[in-house]
């Protein structure tokens, strides 16, 4: 288990949950072991069967998973480059992408990033792609299996709360020191 910050106490994950307190700093890629869905207005923009190596995981202490796809997984009508960049001290240089609509319109402006050049460690996550869930509910849904995923709380992290995880997650009130 990590150092804990002062005053945080792990949720005890129990029987086929994991905590995010096990999670290794650096992060750890890792092929997902459920099926990773995205879906827009109903229609499919990205699908990957477990353990497909077509969609990963990132595990990083304090925080639920985030996961990519491949660019093979995706339907690219649905995605459109945007405006911006982000720097990851771990995978490098972010570009962003507005999620549309089947019909072209934007449901989610900057909802989705990607990786071009990422770092050697993350070198898989070349041109994957992850969401942000919760960017605009009812109309983009994040599935593990079956299970619709949580946002990370706070709205900048952009991690896949499910009910295989426990907590607490970095990004609500008083964890920006975690």
């Amino acid at each position: 288990m990590s150092v804990l910050p002062p005053g945080v106490r792990p949720v005890p994950p129990g029987p086929g949950r994991e905590s995010v307190w096990d999670y290794p700093r650096p992060p750890r890629l890792e092929v997902a072991r459920r099926r990773v869905r995205v879906l827009v207005d109903g229609a499919v923009l990205a699908d990957a069967p477990a353990g497909s190596r077509r969609a990963w995981r990132v595990l990083e202490t304090s925080h639920p998973p985030t996961y990519y796809l491949a660019p093979d997984a995706l339907d690219p009508a649905l995605l459109r480059a945007a405006a911006g960049e982000s720097w990851c001290e771990w995978k490098g240089l972010a570009g962003y992408l507005d999620v549309l609509a089947p019909d072209g319109s934007v449901v989610a402006a900057r909802a989705a990033w990607t990786y071009p050049a990422p770092t050697d460690a993350f070198a898989d996550l070349a041109g994957a792609v992850s969401l942000y869930p919760g960017c605009a509910p009812g109309r983009v849904r994040c599935l593990l299996d079956e299970e619709e995923v949580r946002p990370q709380p706070g709205g900048f992290y952009g991690g896949w709360v499910s009910d295989d995880v426990a907590g607490p997650f970095k990004g609500g009130p008083g964890s920006l020191g975690w």
